[in-house]
């Protein structure tokens, strides 16, 4: 997201508006200086800024974060790009959504890792009473390729979606 480009855009609607910084910040809540440095590029406002800045100028989100008035036509391409750019600059580092992934698929597939072990401790109490050593074994063995190939679907999910990259329908491409 090119911020510089942003700020110079904000600094043309406040000027449309014939309003100094401190009058915007007054109207916005906040202070003269945060909107320097939005105008500067240093920051970008926060998504309640974006907010309530598209509804003060009467533009749309997509108009800010693309730092120019867009056509209807520019509108759903900028829309897509925006998000894109938003989703690249987010806060969620690469092990925070590994994290995110494995906790859901864990909590989805629970099942995978405790059927084995009843399994596993059902064969070695059976096996225990009957006196048979190789059910116990077994028994204590089982859980061991159970928890790996469990472990292999769910890296194989989350690889998925960490790095997923949606690829545009037929319905989606532009002539």
């Amino acid at each position: 997201m090119d911020t510089i480009k942003i700020g110079r855009f904000l600094a043309q609607l406040r000027g449309e508006r014939k309003l100094t910084q401190e009058q915007l910040a007054e109207k916005l809540g906040t202070s003269n200086k945060t909107i320097s440095r939005w105008e500067n590029g240093n920051y970008m406002p926060p998504v309640e800024m974006l907010m309530e800045l598209s509804e003060f100028y009467g533009v749309s989100i997509n108009e800010i974060l693309s730092g120019k008035r867009l056509e209807i036509n520019e509108e759903k391409q900028a829309a897509e790009e925006n998000l894109k750019d938003v989703l690249a600059d987010s806060s969620f580092s690469l092990e925070d959504r590994k994290r995110y992934y494995i906790k859901k698929w864990t909590k989805e597939h629970w099942y995978t890792f405790v059927l084995p072990t009843l399994f596993a401790v059902t064969l070695i109490a059976f096996s225990a009473a009957l006196s048979f050593p190789v059910g116990v074994f077994l028994g204590c063995m089982l859980p061991i390729p159970a928890r790996l190939i469990a472990y292999n679907r769910m890296m194989s999910y989350v690889e998925r979606k960490v790095f997923e990259v949606k690829k545009p329908s037929d319905n989606e491409k532009t002539p």
